[in-house]
């Protein structure tokens, strides 16, 4: 799945301000467990949009009673809009446990990481952090998974596998994965101890592990060798058999359910965890069943209230159709025929107050007032007349300002020449989502992020802990610091330059 590219309305204000601030300002210490590498504010749509496809593609267990407890992943990233938007977590891997920087991706399923040696795999990241690589012959607890293991058995199954009909039985288990702006990485599987923090109740962790099947990567190639978003590797969220959810849950240790809640102010921050929050207002869709991401039922789109003149059959679940869930993307695409609609009916719903104006195509707005009170409200219906509501900051970027007028671009793009509609960080932003594996199903509530949960395991107990609001790691060595955004005096100097340049034409 790959929307085509669309023009940037602001590329040149992102370009010129990095020229004039880069390395400049100086560094401050990241603040909240869960940031946002990129917030939306200030960074031009093409740039995002590319930094979606680049990351698309096709030994004491903590234990209460038997009862599994809730995994806390500690999750970081950068403040600065001008680096590339991504979210990752720290995972500690071997014997002599090691510590990577994984990119978080619900839209896959394998945790796979750097390994040495490595083709084309890059030794620095413009992330501020000390990029990594596992050794499988220097951990005392690593062996190579082979063809003839039943788990490579399953992988070959679900296409995460590959072995040669040449391979004897003992021959490495390896895999090929192809990402949609055509990057890849390739490499073999082993089995390892993976350590983490399990709470288990009133905020107190036990130190646990479990061994798991990961990959090693031995080659990577296009955007994955570019060090300015390098991380050591990737953790994939998804449904299959060798996600680290399903190995996790087969073993005891977690639930088969996860939870996110995305802050979606500029610093970011949030919670991510291996359990279900309960919190009131929690609604919940089926999943669609047999699919490899996580797709939803969308049935309708109104603006205001007024529904939008969809045919609903462009929404219905197929090998070309469909709605997905991916906290891995940035913006949100649309299903090529329902694009222009949605547009034409925000265009036509917003205060008389803001100034329309286009750029390539891509439809913007000057206001000098809040987005809450000058745009229209969206509302996803879904599968047993469930309701997303969506803000305007939930499909609005803004991408300047000239003295108190700020200029907004709907964020939301057309999945040119595709009916595949995904939903990514800029709509899922701001509030809880729930990956209830077990039950098939997602549920969702507005919420404010910088808030604590409540989370249970599922487990008929009724356990729950108060996470998000504390670090369990303590901190690591390795943490980034980023620096600070630019002077919002020459960002907004750009913007009138521009503007008055003739960049935008006027509708």
């Amino acid at each position: 799945m790959r929307p085509p590219e669309v023009a940037v309305a602001v590329a040149a204000v992102v370009a010129v301000a990095a020229l004039l601030v880069g390395g400049a300002a100086a560094s401050v210490p990241a603040a909240l467990a869960l940031h946002r590498a990129v917030p939306h504010k200030g960074v031009a749509l093409e740039e995002l949009k590319r930094r979606d496809w680049a990351r698309h593609r096709s030994t004491r267990r903590g234990l209460l009673g038997g009862v599994a407890g809730v995994v806390d992943f500690p999750v970081e990233g950068s403040a600065n809009p001008f680096m590339v938007g991504l979210y990752f977590t720290r995972v500690k891997l071997g014997n002599p446990a090691k510590e990577f920087f994984v990119q978080i991706d619900t839209g896959s399923d394998i945790l796979w990481v750097t390994c040495s040696p490595c083709t084309g795999c890059p030794t620095s990241s413009g992330l501020n952090i000390q990029l990594e690589s596992f050794n499988p012959d220097t951990s005392s607890t690593s062996s190579r998974i082979t063809c003839s293991d039943d788990r490579c058995t399953a992988a070959l199954q679900t296409g995460e596998a590959v072995c040669e009909t040449s391979d004897s039985p003992s021959s490495p288990c390896g895999y090929t994965f192809t990402y949609g702006d055509g990057s890849g990485t390739s490499g073999y599987y082993v089995s390892d101890t993976m350590y983490f923090d399990t709470v288990m109740g009133n905020e107190q962790t036990a130190n646990s592990s479990a061994s798991i099947v990961f990959g090693c990567s031995n080659s990577q190639s296009g955007d994955l060798t570019k060090a300015d978003r390098a991380v050591d590797g990737i953790f994939g969220f998804g449904q299959h058999q060798l996600s680290v959810i399903s190995q996790l849950n087969s073993l005891g240790v977690s639930p088969r359910v996860f939870s996110h809640c995305l802050k979606g102010s500029d610093n970011g921050g949030g919670i991510l965890v291996l359990g279900e929050v309960v919190e009131p207002g929690l609604v919940y869709t089926p999943l669609v069943p047999s699919q490899p991401h996580y797709n939803l039922n969308l049935e309708s789109i109104a603006v205001n209230g007024q529904k939008l003149s969809i045919d609903s059959s462009l929404f219905t679940t197929s090998n070309t159709q469909g709605t997905i869930v991916d906290s891995g993307t940035t913006l949100a695409y649309l299903a090529d025929g329902a694009y222009d609609p949605f547009v034409t009916a925000i265009a036509g719903a917003v205060s008389s107050s803001v100034r329309s104006v286009v750029s390539k195509g891509n439809q913007c707005f000057f206001t000098s007032s809040s987005v809450d009170s000058s745009f229209p409200t969206v509302t996803l219906y879904f599968m047993g007349g469930v309701a997303m509501t969506v803000k305007p900051e939930n499909y609005l970027l803004q991408q300047g300002s000239i003295d108190n007028t700020v200029l907004w671009c709907i964020g939301w793009q057309k999945n040119q020449g595709q009916e595949i509609t995904i939903l990514g960080d800029l709509v899922l932003k701001d509030k809880i989502f729930v990956y209830d594996l077990a039950n098939m199903r997602m549920g969702w509530a507005d919420y404010d992020c910088s808030m604590s949960v409540n989370v249970t395991t599922s487990s008929g107990k009724n356990q729950f802990v108060n996470t998000g609001q504390y670090d369990v790691n303590g901190g690591s060595s390795r943490r980034a610091a980023y620096k600070s955004l630019i002077p919002a005096g020459i960002a907004a100097m750009l913007v009138h330059m521009i503007v008055l340049g003739g960049v935008f034409s006027r509708r």
